[in-house]
Parts: structure tokens; C-alpha cells; sequence
């Protein structure tokens, strides 16, 4: 687990790269000063050859956002709460085992019902929506229990 200062720095990331891949995907902006030279592995050619392990330059505006999103999930997702302890613990791997269950049951049911970009679109949320899904589930599950906890200590009014 990362400590629990990570999970600010993973605010302070996420939401730059939300606004920043929201932008990108709904109003193909793309930040000019993200035209840079990029070494490619493998970059199929459009009416040309493919491109393989070669430079080639590219605007990163998208790749900058996915990259943000991932690191700022991850910190928010893995850091440890301030008193981290079995029971804590216990929550966060039920969470984690739910988010991959509907994560993976929405790429089923993605793969078999949808076709095209769409299906593309989906794949491409896909590899953010498992720490989403953790994040809440997770989030969720924590505060019932600590409404719980909460209920339970009080004493009886009757």
C-alpha cells in the first residue's frame, strides 16, 4: 500500500487528467505543445508502410491523459486510510474482487453486443473503469461501515 499522503497527489492528478481526456475525446482538443518526437514500436501506416521501432512524431495530448488518470486511480486507489487495519483490509479486497467482476462483466457483455468505434470506445474506457469501479465500491462499503460502527457505539435512548 502506498502511503496515505499518495492519495491527495492522486486527487491532484486526476482531475487535470479528467478534464484534460474529457476534452480530448469530446472536443478533440489537443494541446500543440504536445507535438513531440516519440519513438515507436509499431505505428500501421495509413496508404503507407508501417512504421516499426523508428521515430515518428505525435501529439501526446491523449497519452498525457491516460497517463494521469491511470497514476491518479492508482494513488487514490492504493493508498492506505489513515488507521488501515484487517477490517480495512478485508473491504478493500471485496471491493477490488466486485470492481473486476463488473468490469469484466461489462467487457462480456461489450464484446458480444457491441461492434465498430463504439466497441473501441468501450475498450478504451475499460482500461480506467476497474479503479473507478474500486474507488466506489470501496468508498461506499467504508462508510456503511462506519455508519454502522457509529450506530452500534451509541447508547440505547429507550
Amino acid at each position: 500500500m502506498l502511503p496515505h499522503a499518495y492519495r491527495l497527489i492522486g486527487w491532484i492528478v486526476l482531475i487535470p487528467g479528467l478534464v484534460l481526456g474529457i476534452a480530448h475525446m469530446l472536443g478533440d482538443y489537443e494541446a500543440t505543445w504536445l507535438d513531440l518526437p516519440v519513438f515507436v514500436i509499431s505505428e500501421p501506416g495509413i496508404m503507407a508502410e508501417d512504421k516499426w521501432f523508428e521515430l515518428s512524431t505525435n501529439n501526446l495530448t491523449d497519452e498525457l491523459a491516460g497517463v494521469m488518470l491511470i497514476l491518479g486511480l492508482a494513488f487514490v486507489a492504493f493508498s492506505r486510510e489513515r488507521s488501515e487495519d484487517e477490517f480495512i483490509a478485508r473491504i478493500r479486497l471485496e471491493s477490488l474482487l466486485r470492481a473486476t467482476y463488473l468490469n469484466y462483466g461489462i467487457l462480456l457483455l461489450t464484446i458480444v453486443f457491441m461492434y465498430g468505434s463504439a466497441f473501441f470506445m468501450v475498450l478504451v474506457f475499460n482500461m480506467f473503469t476497474i479503479l473507478v469501479f474500486f474507488i466506489v465500491h470501496f468508498n461506499l462499503a467504508l462508510a456503511k461501515a462506519r455508519r454502522n460502527l457509529r450506530t452500534d457505539e451509541e447508547p440505547y435512548q429507550g
